[in-house]
């Protein structure tokens, strides 16, 4: 599926039984999905997700998680190659960062924004470039999927019921349809699915 102009917007988030993306300890209840995202089903959904991107969309929070982490890894004895590869795809790719606090990037190829994520995705979208991928920061999906912004929407279902925390889907959202692209089963219960909005 493309779109009018070919690029994407892909937003990839995890998601509990009860649909929420963080513990009630948010943001820093994270032991609960450890176990998944590392199987192969969770590196190969990851990896089919930024291998046509070349652009990704990240709010402060996620930013500073992600750039702090994952370049470290880059060499790492023992580290599994797909991670390495998403890590140096992620020093290497455009970063745009949603930031009302942030007033100049700490990192390379990152663009600070303090406009609402709608207007920033209308702009990168009428640019050239490969698809953009919102690589798990929950605000920034919800304001899309609020905007209609959104082609392709990839969760990890994890089989874990969090009884509290944020949800995805925590207001009505407008009506929309979906189409099956892909669903895979992980190896420890997890279902790892993608949907291309309808348009």
């Amino acid at each position: 599926m493309s779109t009018v102009n070919g690029r994407r917007v892909i937003a990839n988030t995890n998601l509990s039984l009860d649909g929420r993306y963080d513990g009630p300890g948010a943001p820093t209840d994270m032991a609960w999905l450890r176990p998944y995202v590392v199987t192969d089903t969770a590196r190969d959904h990851l990896t089919d997700l930024w291998k046509d991107a070349t652009t990704a969309l990240l709010g402060r929070v996620n930013a500073e998680g992600f750039l702090g982490f994952w370049p470290t890894i880059i060499g790492a004895e023992g580290v599994d190659p797909r991670d390495e590869a998403f890590a140096k795809w992620l020093v290497e790719a455009d970063k745009t960062v949603l930031s009302t606090t942030l007033t100049e990037s700490p990192w390379e190829r990152t663009v600070i924004e303090n406009r609402p994520a709608a207007d920033v995705v209308r702009d990168l979208k009428a640019a050239e470039g490969g698809d953009i991928l919102v690589p798990t920061s929950a605000s920034v999906i919800k304001a899309l999927l609020e905007a209609d912004l959104v082609d392709r929407l990839a969760l990890m279902h994890f089989p874990v019921v969090l009884g509290g925390g944020p949800a995805l889907f925590d207001r009505p959202f407008p009506a929309s349809q979906w189409k099956l692209v892909s669903h895979k089963t992980c190896e420890l219960g997890a279902i790892a699915v993608v949907y291309d909005r309808v348009r």
